[in-house]
C-alpha cells in the first residue's frame, strides 16, 4: 500500500510529464505546473527538490512507458524476425502511442535539453542506447539460433534501424505528415526481410 506522499508524488508526475515533454524544460513555468496540478509551488517543492528534479522524474515516467512498450513488442512470441516485426508494427502507431505524453519523449527532450539541461539530455541519450541495445539483443539471439543472417554486427544494425525509426518520427513530427513514419517503417520491413531473412 502506498503512502499519501507517494500517491501525491505519482499524481504530480503523471500530470506534469506531458507538459514538460511538450513545452520543454525552459518553456515550462512553475505556474504552468501549479495550474495543471492544482497544487501550490510549495506543495510541488515539498515533493521534489527543484524544477530540474521534477523534470527528470517526468522524463523517467515517459521513458518507462516507452521502454515497457518496446519490451512488450520485443518479447512477442515467435522468431527474432517476428519480434522485430512486432516492434515495427508498434512504430506504425507511435504517434498515437505518444500523443498523451505530448509527443516523442526522446525527440522532444533530447532536442530541447541539448543546450539547457545536461541531465535531461543525458537521460535522453541513455534511452536511445537502451533501446538500441534491446534490438541488438534480439538480433544476436536470432543469429545464435540460426534464425537470421546479418550483414553487420547486431549493434550496428540496431543503431541503423533505430536511426531510421527516430528520423521518421522527427520528420513526421516537424511536417505533421505521418506518411514519413509509415513509409519509412514499410521500407524498413522490406529491408529487414531482405537483409536478415535466412
Amino acid at each position: 500500500m502506498s503512502t499519501k506522499a507517494e500517491r501525491t508524488t505519482d499524481f504530480i508526475i503523471k500530470i506534469v510529464a506531458p507538459i514538460f515533454n511538450k513545452h520543454g524544460y525552459i518553456g515550462t513555468s512553475m505556474s504552468d505546473l501549479t495550474e495543471a496540478t492544482g497544487l501550490t509551488k510549495g506543495a510541488l517543492y515539498g515533493n521534489f527538490e527543484n524544477k530540474e528534479a521534477l523534470a527528470l522524474s517526468a522524463f523517467e515516467h515517459n521513458r518507462k512507458l516507452l521502454l515497457d512498450a518496446v519490451d512488450d513488442r520485443l518479447n512477442a512470441e515467435g522468431t527474432s524476425l517476428d519480434k522485430l516485426s512486432s516492434l515495427t508494427d508498434f512504430y506504425k502507431k507511435y504517434d498515437s502511442f505518444t500523443a498523451t505524453m505530448g509527443g516523442c519523449p526522446i525527440l522532444n527532450v533530447g532536442i530541447d535539453a541539448q543546450h539547457n539541461n545536461k541531465l535531461l539530455a543525458a537521460a535522453s541519450r541513455e534511452t536511445i542506447k537502451e533501446i538500441e541495445g534491446k534490438i541488438a539483443l534480439v538480433l544476436e539471439t536470432g543469429l545464435n539460433k540460426g534464425e537470421l543472417k546479418i550483414p553487420v554486427t547486431p549493434l550496428q544494425f540496431a543503431k541503423q534501424m533505430f536511426t531510421m525509426l527516430q528520423g521518421a518520427i522527427t520528420m513526421a513530427t516537424i511536417t505533421h505528415d505521418r506518411k514519413y513514419l509509415l513509409n519509412t517503417v514499410a521500407y524498413l520491413e522490406v529491408l529487414m526481410r531482405q537483409e536478415l531473412k535466412k
